[in-house]
């Protein structure tokens, strides 16, 4: 139980994707500029992070080791990584057209977040069991549901702010996301 709290607290705030390994930033600054998209974003990334982990380990435990495939962790995670975006994508379509044409490129754009990748091939360095990499990847897409969130709202709240041109836009999401890492690595040395 503690190993499931520390891996849980780790992923979500001490080592953010995000704000901690700098994995995610496209989809983190490209989908932050509205909430209800960001949220979208968050529940699909959890979705295939999730199940991304779970089917990555049983392929690297029970294939790729077994038959002494190992150098073929990237390219067989990819594949599994590509197939569930779009599955995911044929369910957003379907279920919330409006959000599907608001996430526009960024949802097929899952398939190359390094965030993704990122949890897979880290479950397997850190030789976490079945149920551990599940809570990995979990916490992982929390971590990053957090950012894309909070990001989102501070971007809709700049809006109504006045802010000197050259810093409008980007500029001031990038300043903005900077101050929160380090905000974020307020929380290291607590777990």
């Amino acid at each position: 139980m503690d190993t499931i709290i520390t891996i849980l607290i780790s992923t979500i705030l001490v080592n953010n994707y995000v704000f901690a390994q700098f994995l995610g930033i496209c989809p983190f600054l490209g989908v932050s500029s509205k909430t209800e998209t960001a949220v979208g974003m968050s529940v699909a990334v959890t979705f295939v992070v999730v199940f991304a982990s779970a089917i990555t380990w049983v392929l690297q435990t029970f294939v790729l080791n077994v038959f002494g495939l190992e150098y073929l962790q990237t390219i067989v995670f990819i594949l599994v990584i590509a197939s569930l975006v779009q599955f995911v994508e044929m369910v957003i379509k379907k279920v919330s057209p409006a959000l599907y044409s608001a996430m526009g490129v960024f949802l097929p754009l899952i398939t190359t977040n390094c965030m993704v990748l990122g949890v897979t091939v880290l479950n397997i360095q850190n030789e976490y069991n079945l149920f551990e990499t599940l809570i990995s990847g979990l916490g992982a897409s929390l971590g990053f549901a957090l950012a894309l969130i909070l990001m989102a709202s501070l971007r809709e709240r700049l809006e109504l702010v006045d802010i000197p041109k050259p810093l409008k836009g980007v500029p001031i999401a990038l300043i903005s996301a900077g101050l929160m890492a380090i905000a974020f690595s307020g929380f290291t040395g607590l777990v």
